[in-house]
């Protein structure tokens, strides 16, 4: 069963991760591009995805990276996660960015670099384009 916890409607082409993340210590706040060597996304920039992950993880401070990197112009349309931690939902709530979570089964029909639409006003949120 979906969750929403920050509404929205987007559209944009998943960048999707096998491993949590901790935003304070992965993501550079600057250029939200991922910055840990051992994330499977090193490299990667977030901004104009929506992000899949499994689930958030680390400090609460991870929140304000979250706001960071939406205040520089460098994060995810949206992000998809089985379970939204503390850190990942305030981060979120604080940033205007929408977030729902999915289940397992729903988390690994969704394949890294596809297109789909997100709109949490649906009952079915997720949608290939």
């Amino acid at each position: 069963m979906n969750k929403v916890l920050v509404a929205g409607k987007v559209n944009g082409t998943v960048l999707k991760s096998k491993d949590s993340i901790n935003f304070l210590g992965t993501v550079d706040k600057k250029t939200g591009i991922i910055s840990d060597k051992n994330h499977s996304l090193f490299g990667k920039p977030l901004k104009g995805t929506i992000l899949v992950f499994p689930s958030g993880i680390g400090s609460s401070v991870g929140a304000y990276t979250i706001y960071s990197i939406k205040s520089n112009d460098v994060a995810p349309l949206a992000m998809i996660c089985k379970k939204a931690d503390l850190t990942v939902a305030t981060g979120c709530a604080l940033a205007n960015i929408p977030l729902i979570t999915i289940t397992d089964e729903e988390f690994s029909s969704i394949e890294d670099g596809i297109k789909i639409s997100f709109d949490t006003d649906n009952s079915n949120p997720i949608h290939r384009q």
